[in-house]
């Protein structure tokens, strides 16, 4: 196709994470958390449009913005265009009239700081403007906005509204300023889209390829074409917590990607939103802060009667969760850095994939962090006992790599082990707790579970297989254990439990895992907890300790690959 008029590209600036499929998994609080893929895929996007010589308005979440000022410099340097889609990705349905204006504002002080130059556009994050009222249209254009791009008209709502189809004037008494909405194109009268993004991924190519040839040919306006800049990235974590329809909504086809946005680059000539209504970019002056930082934060101060904590991290086969659990540890040190000196011990229990490669890379240069290895699987008990032996501290926290628990939790339970408690033990079935995203089935077999351990122990708890506890090394160090696998962890508890130790019942909330896939093998564990069910009623747990081992300092460097 060699088509010689010039059309409109635009680019959603945002991570994968940050998108509506994911998030019903992914609140807005864990965003910190994850590895930023965005600039590796910005500069791939950059580097797609100079090899075809193309130019696109950038539609940047001041979020991003905020942390990768570099990175809307290098687009304006390449000569595109940065406009705002907001601060934080939210619909406007989602947000009051006062909510638009702070994210708004909020985005376009630090895009305008990272860019140099004024930001003439502006796109709502997900779904559209309302076409029913204009007050978010005036408040734009009273803030100098000289062109919106956040009506996408496709579907009945739109039937017997053209002129919401094209770019049209939208003005009131003393305001106006231009809407540029999204290509559509009618199928039975109804307008569908006709433009890129998730709806160029689910269509097949060749009946994509006719409607827009189709298009192109009975249309005298531009094409206005999109894509997201994670579109670019086939290799980006996937999420193994969403449903199925948002899986197929986020990954279907973006392997294909790259492949079919050098097509379209290639036989179109594309230039941004502003060179099309020829809007002349505008230098503004560096800003002295965005309006989000003018909010003073007391500071604190780090004490010299800080709390010491070892937190203990059993891996296996963990290499797509290390980096998300890294930015999480990363904010619990931050939170706490006031109350609490944390060191972490992580323990590779024979990883098959590069969990070992992935812990070096991100922890063994760090004098707080002590890295293990079983060359051998053993299982989350073993990996766990390993880890508290190795423990500097007298407080030992066991937390899943998963993060399936939120670690920042800890800093409510490491204060419930007082000195006549032996473990803090972490409950999602306990009246305050609550679990999310598990399915059914598996929660009925941990409830009834539960029903039946309470029946035989001392402790009337609501849970008591949770990895997530607060351990008193001295208690925990010297038990040996039976079953070195998941029902070690029941074990850990009911050996402290038949040998009169005190344990408290934290309520907490249990996730499903985001990355990765679970080790649990749920039928046979079930099988496992039947046998230690028996043991118990019959009598024949036998008591089982071994002195406890001494605490010794990391080796130098800072990991250890054991024989066990």
């Amino acid at each position: 196709m060699d088509d010689k008029k010039r059309h409109l590209l635009s680019i959603n600036l945002e991570d994968y994470f940050q998108v509506a499929p994911l998030r019903q998994v992914i609140p807005k609080h864990h965003w910190s958390r994850f590895s930023l893929r965005v600039e590796q895929n910005t500069l791939a996007a950059l580097d797609l449009l100079d090899r075809f010589n193309a130019k696109a308005t950038f539609f940047a979440l001041g979020w991003l913005a905020e942390r990768r000022p570099d990175m809307i410099a290098e687009i304006v340097r390449r000569g595109h265009e940065v406009a705002s889609k907001g601060y934080q990705h939210a619909k406007f349905a989602q947000l009051s009239q006062a909510e638009f204006e702070t994210d708004f504002l909020r985005a376009r002080d630090v895009i305008e700081t990272a860019s140099g130059q004024a930001v003439l556009g502006y796109r709502i994050a997900e779904g559209s403007l309302p076409t029913n009222d204009l007050a978010p249209f005036e408040f734009l254009a009273r803030q100098g906005i000289r062109y919106d791009s956040s009506v996408r008209p496709f579907g009945t709502g739109f039937v017997g509204k053209p002129n919401w189809r094209r770019i049209q004037k939208v003005s009131g008494a003393d305001w106006s300023l231009t809407e540029v909405p999204l290509s559509s194109q009618s199928l039975f009268g109804i307008p569908v889209p006709m433009t890129g993004g998730n709806y160029l991924r689910q269509e097949p190519e060749a009946v994509f390829n006719a409607r827009l040839a189709r298009y192109l040919k009975t249309s005298d306006a531009p094409w206005h074409f999109y894509f997201h800049i994670w579109e670019l990235d086939p290799e980006q974590p996937r999420i193994s917590a969403i449903s199925t329809l948002a899986r197929l909504r986020q990954y279907r086809n973006i392997e294909r990607m790259p492949e079919r946005l050098a097509t379209y680059l290639r036989d179109h000539d594309f230039h941004g939103i502003a060179a099309h209504l020829d809007l002349v970019p505008q230098a503004v002056a560096p800003r002295t802060a965005p309006l989000a930082a003018k909010v003073e934060t007391p500071v604190r101060v780090v004490g010299a009667n800080r709390k010491h904590a070892t937190i203990v991290v059993p891996c296996y086969n963990e290499e797509a969760t290390l980096p998300y659990l890294d930015g999480t540890l990363v904010s619990l040190a931050e939170q706490n850095r006031a109350t609490l000196k944390l060191s972490y011990v992580f323990v590779d229990d024979g990883s098959k994939d590069r969990t070992w490669d992935v812990l070096n890379e991100l922890f063994s240069r760090r004098a707080d962090c002590t890295l293990i290895r079983h060359r051998q699987n053993r299982g989350i008990a073993a990996a766990t006992m390993t880890g508290i032996h190795a423990a500097r501290d007298e407080i030992v926290c066991g937390i899943d790599c998963d993060c399936s628990f939120d670690p920042h939790e800890l800093s409510n339970m490491i204060p419930l082990l007082t000195d006549d408690v032996d473990m803090v033990q972490a409950s999602p079935y306990h009246r305050d707790g609550g679990v999310t995203n598990v399915p059914a089935w598996r929660l009925a077999l941990s409830r009834n579970l539960s029903r039946i351990y309470r029946m035989v122990l001392r402790h009337k708890f609501a849970s008591y297989t949770a990895c997530f506890r607060v351990y008193r090394r001295d208690s925990i160090a010297r038990i040996r254990l039976d079953d070195e696998g998941f029902l070690g962890i029941a074990e850990m508890f009911i050996r402290l439990d038949r040998g009169g130790a005190r344990i408290f019942e934290f309520p907490a909330v249990l996730e499903s895992r985001l990355l990765g896939v679970s080790k649990m093998k749920t039928l046979k564990v079930i099988r496992a907890h039947l046998g230690m069910l028996a043991r118990l009623a019959f009598g024949r747990l036998d008591d089982a300790t071994e002195p406890p081992r001494p605490q010794t300092p990391p080796a130098k460097p800072n990991f250890i690959t054991t024989d066990k």
